[in-house]
């Protein structure tokens, strides 16, 4: 469906996106997952015709971007970052105009937008000014107008940044609802869950490059020989001793509750259990767990998704 090679682009000497590439298949949901500023609107940009790349290719459903823009952009729904929907408008009014750009009319066009806002959860409010409501509801007008056209492909750029949990449920609810009913998804955000939860494939990227891409299986593999410790202690842990265990890379704090990364699976578990026991501090609950992408990212880049 989605297929990048090389992309490149340049700010003066600032190197925004790097020459990556990856591919999107039909029907698949695929993640750009990154902190803010590693380049993942400009990436979605470029493929969307909205800035010109410097290098690099994209075809969508086997046509060049660049040699068919116009009709590849009535393929796409694309739902930006910044809201860009109509305040002094109803929600219905926002959902037809952007319909109607799309070429959707009459008995058709209102079917669409009535079908779209419900699929938002929106159809109780069709008639309602937008400037009457909360920011998740905008976030899913938002979406909505970049879809009613029900588009082959969809792109959703960090449709859930500053939202309610309930908006964020409900996005992620209608999101796993379009895919099933066969739409194809590129999603870009910097919230792990949401791409471990959502994503058939997801690439990594930091600093304008990929750093992996794969599914959840296949990145969390790329660290297979680390794994984690997390611990619940009473009182204060001795910390300094703790970090001198051999095989301890990290140590995460919060409140009476430790997470360790370790860099081998040997025997520091043994190692950390008798440290505390020399200090005689107290231990209320234990696991191992498996790495997530958020420790997939700090192996691989050497800073936190929210860094």
């Amino acid at each position: 469906m989605l297929k990048a090679s090389k992309l490149v682009k340049r700010y003066g000497d600032n190197l925004a996106v790097s020459e990556i590439s990856f591919s999107v298949s039909p029907g698949e949901i695929y993640g750009l997952l990154g902190p803010n500023g590693a380049g993942k609107s400009t990436t979605i940009n470029i493929i969307t015709g909205l800035i010109k790349k410097d290098g690099g290719t994209v075809t969508i459903d086997g046509m060049d971007l660049d040699k068919s823009l116009n009709q590849v952009k009535y393929m796409m729904g694309i739902v930006p970052q910044d809201l860009a929907i109509y305040n002094d408008l109803t929600a219905y009014q926002n959902v037809s105009f952007f319909g109607s750009l799309y070429g959707l009319k009459g008995a058709e066009l209102k079917r669409q937008a009535i079908g779209t806002l419900a699929l938002v959860g929106l159809e109780d409010k069709a008639k309602s000014k937008v400037k009457t409501f909360s920011g998740g509801m905008k976030r899913r007008l938002n979406i909505a107008c970049g879809l009613v056209h029900r588009p082959k492909l969809l792109i959703l750029d960090e449709p859930t940044v500053g939202i309610d949990p309930q908006s964020r449920n409900h996005i992620m609810e209608s999101v796993l609802k379009l895919n099933k009913e066969g739409m194809t998804i590129l999603y870009t955000t910097h919230y792990m869950e949401e791409a471990e939860q959502l994503c058939n494939r997801i690439a990594i990227m930091d600093m304008g490059q990929i750093v992996a891409q794969g599914n959840l299986t296949e990145l969390r593999g790329l660290i297979e020989e680390h794994w984690f410790i997390n611990l619940k202690v009473k009182g204060t842990p001795p910390l300094e001793a703790l970090r001198g265990v051999h095989g301890v890379e990290q140590i995460d704090v919060s409140g009476n509750a430790l997470r360790f990364r370790c860099n081998t699976k040997n025997s520091q578990l043994r190692d950390i259990l008798d440290v505390l026991a020399e200090h005689h501090t107290e231990i209320l609950d234990m696991a191992t767990q498996e790495p997530n992408l958020e420790d997939v990212f700090l192996t691989l880049t050497g800073k936190r998704l929210r860094d």
